[in-house]
């Protein structure tokens, strides 16, 4: 800390139980939403319930597309705190949260203090990191290990301790295990690739001799190995499907209609590093001149960006959350290049100036476009979308005041502006993000699930006709009986073809037998079955779905 007197530890303590305040304060805002915040969650009530930790599943139906490390996180959080929002994203919010620490650890040991802070700075206040942080998925689970891996690698190869180095290293195929049961091969794939990479673009061969491989494969397979075999041993059907399916077929064909150009990821990387995207180039044309030494932690985190986001470039399946582990990586560059524009005298030279300012500018501009948000609202949204203006107003006055208070310390202070310009952006896309319950609060479908909830007998068949509600499965606390269209339980139905009605006129045999039934659909399918005349008491509804009963229900279960 004594490298730079702008280093004040207890500035930097402040800041950082104030962030931690805002990080996990925010976790139980919002409710859940489709589709993966309301899977993950219902996938770990439906393992904590069944007791079953082996074979994940949903709504009822085996569910192999990923490992279970995080619905065995999130399972072991409702048994010790209960079942509810915060605690299905504690899981996200921890991992996020703990990557900030590690990046800025790690930059403090491989170039120095300043530049490990600022790192930690950087990574804290990216849109995209944030967004996801809070958002239950598996990407956030996944990327925190994969960076784990990434980080543990640099110091075990910076490191001038024997023993120091050895152990970093066994500590990165421990990450590269964990990210393995987080999200399937990936875990591992995604290093393998980078370290050919650099070895190859570095011309650094060495760096092979230096990776503990056998040991690090027998630790790597002590951890994976065992849940693999067991779920094998349980579900011969799942090797197929998990290698072939979700691995070969996800990135090679259209399987999962998740496509899109090759240019996909390119807005989502200029989003998702905004505040800092100016200083990449920078960054890596610095990189770029070190890449010729023994080892060059630099070289290697720029093949680690390149390598991700080409990889799922040329993807057949993309979504915005395939490239999150970028991030740490660009905040380990941008942190090591602000920290030399820093130089000995802490202030940063005009065009950090004119970057403050300029989105200071750009922050005054979103407000001309405020009447554009809920433009495309459906009538029941107007309301949400009007009241989702004033978090969005919120947001943009945080991104402008401190940005402007960013500008005015370049001079006085590099490292208080930089400080200053990340809290800006981190507080805009905490706002903007935790003020999104205006719009999800119908899409979660909350209000219908507490209206109804305890009227529902607990041992009545549910049926779910034509739709895979992603929430309402967790906030009723129960399965559903998938009716004609299983969507992603597709596999599942195939495996359990007795647990689910593959025909509408199935359903209406079924529906007529079965007295004290209880159904969901969408609105449209609610009137297309009153023409039909079928016996349907409507229980409730939202702008989104209707529940219904059979009408004779009353008097069954009296």
């Amino acid at each position: 800390m004594r490298r730079s007197s702008a280093l004040h530890l207890g500035k930097i303590l402040l800041l950082t139980i104030i962030y931690v305040l805002l990080w996990f304060g925010t976790m139980n805002y919002r409710h859940l939403i489709p589709s993966d915040e309301g899977r993950y969650a219902e996938m770990a009530r439906e393992m904590l319930v069944t007791g079953d930790w082996v074979t994940p599943r949903y709504n009822g139906y085996k569910y192999f597309e990923k490992p279970p490390l995080q619905v065995w996180a999130t399972a072991a959080t409702f048994q010790a705190f209960g079942i509810g929002d915060w605690q299905a994203r504690l899981w996200t919010a921890l991992t996020g949260f703990l990557t900030i620490l590690a990046i800025g650890f790690t930059g403090a040991r491989i170039y120095n203090p300043r530049a490990g802070w600022i790192a930690a700075l950087v990574l804290a206040s990216s849109p995209m990191w944030v967004i996801s942080g809070h958002f239950n998925s598996l990407d956030m689970g996944l990327s925190a290990f994969l960076v784990a891996a990434l980080c543990s690698l640099l110091l075990a190869q910076t490191s001038h301790n024997k023993t120091s180095s050895r152990n970093w290293m066994w500590a990165c195929w421990v990450f590269m295990a964990l990210a393995t049961l987080s999200k399937g091969l990936i875990g591992a794939a995604i290093p393998a690739m980078v370290f050919i990479a650099y070895s190859i673009s570095a011309w650094d061969w060495k760096i092979w001799t230096r990776l503990r491989l056998f040991s690090g494969i027998v630790i790597y397979l002590l951890i994976t190995a065992p849940w693999f075999v067991l779920i094998a041993q349980r579900n011969p059907e799942f090797l197929e499907f998990f290698f072939i399916h979700e691995h070969l077929q996800r990135f090679t064909q259209d399987t999962h209609s998740r496509t899109g150009p090759i240019y996909y990821f390119a807005p989502l990387l200029i989003i998702g590093a905004l505040p800092w995207v100016l200083q990449i180039p920078g960054s890596i044309a610095q990189a770029w001149q070190e890449r010729r030494r023994e080892f060059s932690s630099g070289w290697l985190l720029v093949c680690w960006f390149a390598i991700i986001f080409t990889f799922f470039s040329v993807s057949h399946s993309k979504l915005p959350g395939y490239i999150i582990p970028i991030f740490p990586a660009l905040a380990l560059l941008t942190g090591s290049r602000l920290d030399r524009l820093l130089g000995h005298t802490n202030s940063m030279a005009l065009p950090w100036k004119l970057q403050t300012l300029g989105f200071a500018l750009l922050g005054c501009v979103g407000f001309f476009f405020l009447s554009e948000i809920g433009k495309q609202a459906r009538p029941d949204e107007i309301e949400a979308y009007a009241q989702y203006v004033n978090w969005v107003i919120a947001a943009l006055i945080a991104l402008v005041g401190f940005s402007l208070y960013a500008a005015f310390q370049s001079k006085r202070n590099g490292l208080q502006s930089i400080a200053s310009f990340a809290s800006g952006f981190f507080l805009c896309a905490i706002i903007a993000g935790t003020g999104h319950e205006t719009l999800g609060r119908a899409v979660s479908g909350i209000d219908l699930a507490h209206r109804v909830k305890t009227n529902i007998p607990t041992n009545v068949n549910f049926y779910s006709v034509r739709l895979l509600d992603h929430t309402m499965p967790f906030y009723l606390g129960r399965t559903m009986i998938m009716v004609e269209d299983p969507d992603e339980l597709q596999f599942g139905v195939n495996q359990q073809p007795d647990l689910w009605l593959p025909t509408l006129d199935a359903f209406i045999t079924r529906w007529r037998e079965d007295q004290t039934a209880y159904a969901m659909m969408v609105p449209e399918q609610y009137v297309a079955l009153q023409a039909m005349n079928l016996p349907m008491q409507e229980v409730d509804r939202d702008s989104r779905r209707v529940i219904v009963k059979h009408p004779d229900t009353a008097k069954v279960t009296q």
